[in-house]
Formats: C-alpha cells, sequence, structure tokens
C-alpha cells in the first residue's frame, strides 16, 4: 500500500526526475569571470507524504569551462564537480495538471579543476571537496497522470571560495582578495522530466 497526495486531480508518491540546466554565477567576481557554465544535471528520487511533505536523493553534476578570454593568459581546461544530495521539500498539485515541487538540497561536492597552467606546475588535478546546498523549485506541467515536464529555478552554492591560482593564474589577477573567500555559487535555470511511478487522477 502507498500513501498518495491529494492534489485536485493528481494523487502522486513516489516519482523520478531527470533536470538539466544552465548555469550562470554572480558571486564571487574571479569565478563569475573565469569559469563559464556549460551545464548541469541532477537525477534525482522523491517521496511524497498526503501532506505534500517531499523527502528525496539524487546526484548533481555541473561543468564549468575556463574562459579563455577573460584570464590574463590563454588558459585551457575546466572544473568537473560531482556530487550527492538529499532533498526535503514541498510537492502540490494546484489544479488538474499544474503542480509546484519546492525545496532545499543539501549535501557533499567534490570538484576537479585540470587546466594546462596546472599541468605545467606538476597538478594533474587540483581537488576541492566542500558541502553543497541547493535552493530550488520546480514549476511543473503534467501530461498524464504519470507523466510531466518541468522549468526549474535553483542556486546551488558549492561551499568554497575560489582564487585564480585555483586554475593556475599567478598572483591575484588584479581582484581584491577579499572576493576570494567569497562563496563560489550560480544561477540555474533548466528543465525536467518527471515520471511519477504511482500517478493517477484523483477521479480515478
Amino acid at each position: 500500500m502507498s500513501l498518495n497526495v491529494s492534489a485536485q486531480g493528481m494523487d502522486i508518491d513516489d516519482s523520478f526526475t531527470f533536470e538539466i540546466g544552465l548555469p550562470n554565477s554572480f558571486v564571487n567576481a574571479p569565478f563569475k569571470d573565469f569559469m563559464q557554465g556549460l551545464v548541469t544535471v541532477s537525477p534525482s528520487y522523491q517521496y511524497t507524504l498526503n501532506s505534500g511533505l517531499a523527502f528525496g536523493v539524487g546526484a548533481h553534476y555541473s561543468y564549468f569551462a575556463v574562459n579563455e578570454f577573460s584570464v590574463p593568459s590563454a588558459i585551457y581546461g575546466g572544473m568537473h564537480a560531482l556530487g550527492g544530495f538529499l532533498k526535503i521539500g514541498h510537492e502540490k498539485f494546484w489544479g488538474e495538471r499544474f503542480a509546484t515541487d519546492m525545496g532545499v538540497k543539501f549535501g557533499y561536492m567534490h570538484s576537479m579543476i585540470k587546466t594546462d597552467a596546472l599541468f605545467e606546475e606538476g597538478i594533474r588535478l587540483n581537488v576541492i571537496q566542500s558541502p553543497y546546498v541547493e535552493p530550488n523549485i520546480g514549476l511543473v506541467l503534467s501530461t498524464d497522470d504519470a507523466n510531466s515536464y518541468r522549468l526549474t529555478i535553483a542556486y546551488p552554492f558549492y561551499g568554497f571560495g575560489f582564487k585564480p591560482s585555483d586554475i593556475g593564474v599567478e598572483g591575484d589577477a588584479g581582484y581584491d582578495p577579499v572576493e576570494f573567500s567569497k562563496t563560489a555559487s550560480f544561477l540555474v535555470v533548466g528543465f525536467g522530466y518527471t515520471h511519477y511511478f504511482n500517478g493517477k487522477s484523483s477521479a480515478d
């Protein structure tokens, strides 16, 4: 037997979601200038209780390429970030086909920076481990009782400061060192797909 969410036309409990988005940094000046966000990907499983309270578990991956046009001298490479998270949130259908899914993901991130400048210094990978927090919201439109698509908006915090030397740039590159302690974070806007394993119309 399963617990379902009564939802004005949709009953749901457990689901699988796959999200993909484009990251855009706003905080930490060298991270914003030197690292160009190309993709974030996040698969997750979620279980929603009768009250709408939702619990999830999943993985997060992102890739940032070094913007060779912004660094003082040409540097090639990028940063792979991979982590796992738990999620707590609230999921609710406000009509027959429209729902919101709001929550916070929190976990641990393993970021790996690889550039030609670091390699010349004898560093194959600059590995940074840090906590991970991501407030997020999904605007969901279901196509039937088992499938839906969503617009996702999120703001991940990677829990570490970023400085030019992390990618092999010498010195402070003209930045105020105060910037280096600011947490690397960015806005993600993307799309997602959700499959409801036991989704059904409340009229069924």
